[in-house]
């Protein structure tokens, strides 16, 4: 078993372009960070045999908008505001339930 069975990594580089055009706010990435890291903690998702966030430097896909990636589930996200990292927090890292709308990379529809 892993030290964390969750780890998720938030961008939080704060270069110039493409990073600002896509993401709009030198702090989005931090905020973001600190946000799941309190609300997660609140909710007694974190610490070892759980949930790990951490800062993160550039994740390389910058031209995507602010991006976080979870690994071992390898899912990367995106994110617009707060609503969106509480939703991430409530489906993903606490129920274990992908928040398809918010992914980058959209699974093959069988149609």
């Amino acid at each position: 078993m892993s030290y964390y069975a969750k780890h998720l990594f938030v961008c939080t580089n704060r270069r110039d372009n493409p990073c600002r055009q896509s993401c709009g706010d030198d702090d989005i990435g931090a905020d973001a960070v600190d946000y799941l890291k309190g609300h997660a903690k609140a909710m007694g998702l974190m610490g070892v045999g759980k949930l790990r966030i951490s800062s993160a430097g550039c994740l390389g896909r910058c031209d995507e908008g602010p991006v976080m990636v979870l690994y071992p589930q390898g899912r990367w996200y995106t994110y617009v505001d707060e609503s969106d990292l509480q939703e991430i927090l409530d489906e993903e890292l606490a129920n274990d339930r992908v928040v398809t709308r918010l992914l980058m990379d959209k699974p093959e529809s069988n149609e």
